[in-house]
């Protein structure tokens, strides 16, 4: 069964809640001072069942909202969620403040489908109500009501006048509303918070996207408490499930009616965050005044509130009906997504001034020119997804951006985005490093900058091979993944290679000096001669022709070259030596299996201080195993 949202909007005592009560049989004022005053207080609901002309099942869930001024603020958090609008005018008073302030409203949240509606029809004569509906007509051409594509119904509560018709028109529009995404990421702006006898906490709202289940865990924004979905409820019906545009309650056991409040919204753990800065699309209304930069004013999202400072970006000051861009700073912390609309109200007197759209919500702390804010914020309205998931990647430079980072982002699904991903990968717009996104421009600028950190080491260090590669990943702060990718890229161009754990451009190679390559040679015989009898290396290293730093280096090599093996802080062998060391001890295994450190003396000739490294060494390399005192020979 489809389910749609349907709002009521109009000025006090024009008859919304009538209606709705005429239309489901359902009252949706629920306060005992809605009942005992006679006017709407706060939003009420009420569902009915229609059927499609083509035969499709409609379950209608109607909001209904307060027309009183001093209440704007609670018909706010109903309509934010609602698909289609009953505009009501009383045909006994036509066009009165808060008409005229809902409508604006729901064309700054950009409803796209609605209904006008003549209440009180039996109340005047059919020349009163032909006038009214001029007025209306007037009002609203040009609009998403214009009444050459959305209808003008006089009806009548009291009598049911016109009320067949305005179903079968509801049922009409109700079938050509998008259906919304229940594969997507459930979002729940929460509108009630109650405690229930035999339940506990329950909340409800209108799921806006997604599906939400029995048992399911679900996290509060702002605030990030973790609860469990106990049971669900659809239209005051039990249910496995809710899908998007379904109004819908649910069972919250652990948490305190305390806890949860009007305009906190329910989703998936660990999926997205609150935030206190949003940059905006704003429409002003032509009526509103001038908006300066950096003026206050009253932020309606969904079913939340809270006070924002508006910062306009490229200008200082936006004109009425004009539209601009802005960073919104809120009091409070909220959670948004692209694409959500929103309704602003002017700081002092409150009243309704104008609207828009998020672009973007949060993001990375960064300190941007207005230029760059300005290009950024301009491809993300009038560009098309791809190049709106890129710029978001390019925002966030050598850092890249995660599939998970850019669906806390966008509220996108991870298939969609790796579609977009795949699309911009083919066009060579994007680099892909296993999770992370990279724009292509940013990893040729990277490539370069890896390239140009090889080339000062080997200018800084020419007797060093090479810069290993967590010094080098760290010179450029680069993530682990990007690094490697990078990495993995200039060694298939054959611009570096990696030997082992060092990076080294292409063709490089040690030379050495004369007097440094005879060094070398010293080195080398001294260890080679001296057998296991070995020297200490800062005695060899003081008897060379070339300076301590130099003369470090130069060991360096002959240790990577594998030609001296270090056993110790002072301590180093010829590889010979130690290659003749292997096969001795491996030939004493015939006659004596096992050997202690006394005996490992005697046979090789080396004092104790020699003897344990040189046996731990043969432990390391598999040809002895130590058990206890002694050495089994492997």
């Amino acid at each position: 069964m489809k389910a749609v949202i349907v709002g009521t909007a109009g000025h006090i005592d024009h008859g919304k809640s009538a209606l709705v009560r005429a239309l489901t049989g359902i009252d949706p004022d629920r306060l005992e001072e809605e009942k005992r005053r006679g006017i709407t207080i706060d939003i009420g609901f009420a569902h009915l069942d229609l059927q499609a002309p083509q035969g499709e099942a409609l379950r209608i869930g109607f909001v209904d909202v307060p027309g009183h001024e001093r209440f704007v603020r609670n018909m706010l958090a109903g309509v934010g969620g609602i698909d289609l609008v009953l505009l009501v005018v009383a045909a006994d008073e036509s066009i009165k403040p808060q008409t005229r302030e809902h409508f604006d409203i729901c064309r700054m949240l950009s409803v796209r489908r609605g209904i006008t509606v003549l209440t009180k029809a039996d109340l005047v004569d059919p020349e009163t109500l032909g006038v009214v509906t001029m007025e209306l007509a007037d009002y609203l051409k040009g609009s998403f009501l214009d009444p050459a594509n959305s209808p003008i119904l006089a009806v009548s509560s009291k009598t049911g006048e016109g009320l067949a018709k305005l179903k079968a028109e509801l049922a009409r529009l109700a079938a050509e509303v998008p259906a919304r995404d229940s594969s997507a990421l459930f979002r729940l702006p929460i509108d009630r918070v109650f405690t229930m006898k035999g339940f506990g906490t329950v909340i409800t709202g209108t799921l806006i996207s997604g599906t939400v289940r029995k048992e399911q865990e679900v996290e509060v924004h702002p605030g990030g408490k973790r609860l469990r979905v106990r049971s669900v409820q659809v239209h005051g019906h039990a249910a496995e499930q809710a899908i998007a545009g379904q109004r819908t309650a649910l069972n919250l056991p652990g948490a305190e009616t305390s806890e949860l409040a009007r305009g906190m919204m329910l989703t998936p753990p660990q999926a997205f965050h609150a935030t206190r800065t949003a940059s905006v699309e704003l429409v002003l209304l032509p009526s509103a005044r001038a908006l300066r930069d950096r003026a206050r004013v009253h932020l309606h999202v969904f079913t939340a509130e809270t006070v924002a400072e508006v910062g306009l970006i490229g200008a200082k000051l936006l004109p009425p009906g004009q539209t601009g861009f802005a960073r919104l700073k809120l009091d409070d912390p909220l959670l948004l997504l692209p694409g959500d609309r929103f309704i602003i109200r002017q700081f002092s007197p409150v009243v309704t001034i104008g609207g828009g759209r998020v672009l973007d919500a949060g993001g990375p702390l960064q300190r941007v020119k207005s230029e760059q804010r300005l290009a950024f914020l301009r491809v993300l309205a009038e560009g098309t997804p791809e190049d709106g998931l890129l710029a978001r990647v390019q925002r966030r430079g050598a850092d890249g951006m995660s599939i998970a980072e850019a669906m806390a982002e966008t509220g996108w699904l991870p298939a969609r985005l790796e579609q977009l991903a795949g699309a911009l990968l083919a066009a060579g717009k994007l680099a892909r490093f296993e999770d992370r996104m990279l724009a292509a421009q940013e990893a040729e600028t990277l490539c370069s900058r890896l390239c140009a950190a090889v080339d000062a080491f080997h200018r800084s260090n020419p007797l060093v091979a090479g810069i290993s590669k967590e010094q080098l990943r760290e010179t450029l702060a680069l993530r682990p993944a990007i690094f490697r990718g990078l990495l993995d890229s200039l060694v298939r161009g054959k611009k570096l290679e990696v030997s082992g754990e060092q990076v080294h451009a292409a063709g490089w190679g040690v030379v050495l000096r004369d007097e440094e390559a005879e060094s070398k040679g010293q080195i080398e015989q001294a260890f080679a001669r001296a057998g296991l009898k070995v020297p200490l290396l800062k005695e060899v290293l003081a008897a060379l022709p070339v300076d301590r730093v130099r003369a470090q280096k130069i060991v360096t090599l002959l240790l990577r070259d594998r030609v001296l093996v270090k056993l110790g802080d002072e301590l180093v062998f010829h590889r010979d030596a130690l290659e003749a060391l292997r096969r001795q001890v491996a030939a004493q295994k015939s006659t004596t299996p096992t050997l202690s450190v006394t005996a490992f003396k005697d046979l090789i000739g080396v004092t104790r201080k020699h003897a344990i490294p040189l046996l731990e060494y043969l432990d390391r390399e598999r040809v002895t195993r130590r058990m206890g005192d002694e050495r089994v020979i492997l």
